[in-house]
């Protein structure tokens, strides 16, 4: 079995924006494979069934951003998963729009969602795929152009790499890690001075900030 959980933010007017493409990679999986994402348990909406013949729990964490820790651990302990049998999917300032990294395992890189996963979980040794959502404008706040939706020009992008996370996600369950690396970790463009650092900071609403 394993966890397949997407970190974002909840509430409507969250939906769509930079922060949240993760939830969209849960949305994907979802409708690809007829898995219904609507048992409230443990702060996460969730479901199960099967991806690729592999039993999976598909979780959207309903703590906001950077608590997403508070809802992963209890489903892993729930489960008595252990962390190689999570994946994890999340926006990536580090990476242009667009682009997809997997990884076996690495740091938050400043991402506060990682942050607080790996705070509770205890290690940094899980599966990951990250999407590109491109760096911030330098006038900008952080929190503002996370929390913000995608101009039009970068929609159709947008899609298509959520929908490239979600095969990512099915070629690590039926494949394994090695191949979905191999497979979906090709340059598409140039990426920022960080360069795949498993950078991208996270921020929830100020509002919800722990």
């Amino acid at each position: 079995m394993k966890i397949i959980a997407g970190l974002g933010n909840p509430a409507l007017k969250y939906g769509g924006t930079r922060h949240n493409v993760g939830f969209g990679v849960i949305d994907e999986l979802s409708d690809r494979w007829n898995i219904r994402v609507t048992d409230s348990r443990l702060r996460g909406l969730s479901g199960s069934g099967i991806i690729a013949g592999e039993k999976v729990i598909l979780v959207k964490p309903m703590t906001f951003m950077n608590l997403s820790g508070e809802c992963i651990r209890p489903f892993m302990d729930y489960y008595k998963l252990s962390p190689e049998d999570l994946i994890v999917c999340y926006d990536d300032i580090s990476l242009d729009v667009g682009m997809i990294r997997v990884r076996a395992k690495g740091s938050a890189g400043g991402h506060n969602g990682m942050k607080s996963i790996i705070q509770h979980l205890g290690t940094i040794d899980y599966p990951r795929v990250r999407i590109g959502i491109g760096a911030k404008p330098p006038q900008m706040d952080l929190a503002d152009y996370v929390l913000g939706h995608f101009p039009a020009d970068e929609l159709p992008v947008i899609r298509d790499s959520i929908k490239e996370a979600a095969d990512a996600v099915e070629v690590i369950l039926e494949e394994g890690m090695q191949p979905a690396m191999n497979r979906f970790n090709k340059i598409k463009g140039k990426e920022n001075a960080k360069n795949d650092s498993e950078s991208g900071s996270a921020v929830q609403p100020a509002s919800r900030r722990a």
